[in-house]
């Protein structure tokens, strides 16, 4: 059974359609990469499952019922958490401070204290810098700040844009070291990255975006070894 499943999706900016009447499912428990060219609707696609863009057209449903249209706060709350494109990080709070803004919507702050040392264990780095102000942290180390905040809602699925943009080779491999960790945990995963080859092969099943439309699906394996994909975002 699907956790996610779009039917017909349209996105649309004014007069200009991002995305194009798609269709995308996603399973429970995995991880599902959408990799594509730059402009080609993949932010906007996740925008739009994480209730932040209401959709022109087309259905989401979410663990069997229809949450076309609802918003943000509303979608947190079912278990949808969005780590976005640049990180979104609260430059101002503390790293601790951030971690505990990822909770805002529980009320079992036993239980949160004990998420927050899940993800200091997750990402020790964090936990050295948990007083720090969080604008002044590195790029990685954001990018951590920014996962572990989502995990903090303990999404049921987790959507990340571009986890890896910006950052230093090493720090491309650690990060998704940590997003094959969370994946461990049972956690559903839709990813957008722009590094294809290691998005496809985190992944289980993979799908192509080109200009708002879906122009490939399959298994990571077979796009990573599909001639048009290897040619297109492979460089070979």
């Amino acid at each position: 059974m699907s956790l996610l499943e779009i039917r017909g999706l349209k996105v649309a900016y004014g007069g200009i359609e991002a995305v194009r009447g798609i269709d995308l499912d996603v399973a429970e428990g995995e991880l599902v990469a959408l990799i594509g060219a730059n402009g080609a609707g993949k932010t906007t696609t996740l925008k739009a499952i994480a209730g932040m863009l209401r959709p022109a057209a087309g259905t989401l449903r979410y663990n069997g019922d229809d949450v076309t249209g609802l918003p943000s706060h509303v979608l947190i709350r079912r278990g949808i958490a969005l780590v976005p494109e640049g990180r979104g990080v609260f430059a101002r709070l503390t790293v601790e401070e951030n971690l505990a803004m990822g909770a805002y919507i529980r009320q079992d702050r036993p239980a949160v204290r004990t998420d927050t040392e899940r993800v200091f264990d997750l990402f020790p780095r964090l936990r050295e810098r948990r007083a720090q102000v969080a604008g002044t942290l590195s790029g990685g180390e954001q990018q951590r700040l920014a996962s572990g905040r989502a995990m903090m809602s303990r999404p049921r699925l987790l959507v990340l844009d571009e986890p890896s943009m910006g950052l230093a080779p090493l720090m491309v491999q650690k990060i998704f070291e940590v997003i094959r960790s969370i994946a461990a945990q049972g956690v559903t995963i839709l990813l957008v990255e722009q590094n294809a080859l290691l998005a496809l092969e985190a992944a289980a099943r993979g799908y192509v975006m080109e200009s708002g439309a879906l122009t490939l699906q399959d298994t990571g394996a077979a796009l990573l070894a599909s001639p048009q994909v290897r040619q297109a975002y492979l460089g070979e």
